[in-house]
């Protein structure tokens, strides 16, 4: 569980694009992409990464079963890095006679840039190791 009380609203990003959910809206069962969840709640604000999923919208609840999620707040960069630069590897290798696995380090690289830049976007200002040139390298 990665949040769980009263919001004013929530950003989900839809396999067919963003959505906001507010109060007393309309029941609703959707697909989750790769993105950010975006919940807002008393002046504040708790973002969380998404790889896929389900979101079940009723009037009073909003409920997301994710394939992986996680607060940007306790993201490990030096971990998302690495991870970043095994699947990197692994593909540059071409593909294996194992596509799954091969479509494992996709899905592991797409994560991990998606981990990276949702830190670099959304992660209140602390000390640490500057992104702005690891994120632009991935363009």
């Amino acid at each position: 569980m990665l949040f769980e009380g009263d919001a004013d609203m929530v950003v989900l990003p839809g396999t067919a694009g963003e959505m906001g959910i507010l109060p007393n809206h309309a029941p609703l069962l959707s697909t989750l992409g790769y993105g950010v969840i975006k919940v807002r709640y008393q002046g504040e604000e708790e973002i969380f990464t998404v790889a896929g999923g389900v979101v079940e919208v009723r009037p009073d609840i909003v409920t997301v079963l994710a394939d992986r999620a996680e607060n940007v707040r306790e993201i490990d960069v030096a971990r998302a890095e690495a991870a970043m630069e095994r699947a990197r590897k692994y593909l540059e290798e071409g593909p294996p006679p194992d596509t799954d696995e091969y479509l494992r380090m996709e899905a592991a690289l797409r994560r991990s840039q998606l981990r990276l830049e949702a830190v670099r976007r959304y992660r209140k200002s602390r000390s640490g190791p500057d992104l702005a040139g690891v994120l632009e390298d991935q363009d």
